[in-house]
């Protein structure tokens, strides 16, 4: 490889300002802050950790069913890992799964669905608390296009 080859790849970038390192770890904290916050105002609520919201809002949002490959993509969870939480959540009655010829569908039960319908209002209250609330509307808006852009920007896929 040569010396032009390694500076396109960013092998000899400049190393991080002290504003830009400041901005990343602020980045971090904040991100931490606000899903810890959001994470145990519903934990403190319905008894249910974060993963397990995740499982049944991504379940629900699927009409209540779902294949549980394309849950671990929709996640962006390792199979393996979903396997096995899935196990947990059904020794606890919050979903069943179905053997399919071509794979597994996840069903969500009558409790799941009575305890969707409890987070779903704390949730949003938690969000608004954590991540809206502290902010004007203009704020907000400023911060919807950022993480849009960051989110969205195809040089970064």
């Amino acid at each position: 490889m040569s010396t032009a080859d390694r500076q396109d790849t960013g092998a000899f970038a400049a190393p991080l300002s002290e504003g830009e390192r400041n901005l990343w770890f602020l980045w971090k904290r904040a991100h931490e802050v606000i899903r810890t916050r959001v994470a145990d105002d519903v934990r403190d609520a319905t008894g249910l950790s974060e993963p397990d919201v995740a499982v049944l809002v991504q379940v629900d949002d699927a009409g209540g069913h779902v294949r549980q490959n394309r849950l671990a993509v929709r996640l962006g969870w390792d199979r393996t890992r979903l396997a096995h939480h899935l196990a947990r959540m059904e020794t606890r009655d919050l979903i069943s799964r179905q053997k399919l010829d071509d794979g597994v569908q996840v069903i969500l039960t009558a409790t799941a669905q009575r305890l969707i319908d409890m987070i779903r209002p704390i949730h949003a209250t938690a969000v608004r608390r954590h991540l809206i609330d502290p902010f004007t509307t203009r704020q907000v808006e400023h911060l919807r296009e950022a993480l849009d852009r960051i989110s969205n920007d195809p040089t970064h896929d």
